[in-house]
């Protein structure tokens, strides 16, 4: 199971733009041109999380042009599943002025050691995030808690 974070929009037009005006650029032999093209692809990068439920292992990823890469490590003695909403900051840029956007997300953490954790899927619809979490639970033999409330509760 994968799970990319999605590239925002202009972040994918401002990459595209920059590979294509730095390709054109590069072909007259200037420098600015292959920079142009670094920070192209910096912008259409993606990271995420990969999870191998039968062999109980998971990396992190780096994501480009659809080619993954990250090391695989074994899950820890997961205790539990959660599932609960958050609110997610992103700074957005338009030239010279910018703006923080703020939007409601729903992550699935799996929990281990008491309190630490591997964040593995987030999403914006909570009926989404219970599927995954519910594919985790029953792989990894442990159970659901669902913090989307005040009111957590085991599932």
């Amino acid at each position: 199971m994968v799970h990319k974070r999605p590239v925002p929009t202009a972040k994918l037009i401002y990459g595209t733009g920059l590979i294509l005006i730095g390709g054109f650029t590069a072909i007259t032999g200037n420098i600015i041109g292959i920079i142009g093209i670094a920070l192209g692809i910096y912008f259409l990068k993606s990271d995420g999380i990969e999870n191998d439920l039968q062999n109980k292992k998971y990396r992190n990823i780096i994501s480009l042009f659809g080619i993954s890469h990250g090391q695989w490590k074994a899950f820890p003695e997961i205790e539990y599943v959660s599932v609960f909403k958050t609110t997610q900051t992103t700074r957005v840029w338009v030239s010279t002025a910018s703006t923080n956007v703020t939007n409601t997300v729903v992550k699935v953490n799996l929990f281990y050691n008491t309190n630490k954790k591997i964040e593995v899927y987030v999403c914006d619809n909570t009926d989404d995030a219970f599927i995954i979490a519910k594919q985790m639970a029953n792989a990894l033999n442990i159970d659901v808690l669902d913090a989307t409330s005040r009111e957590t509760k085991w599932l």
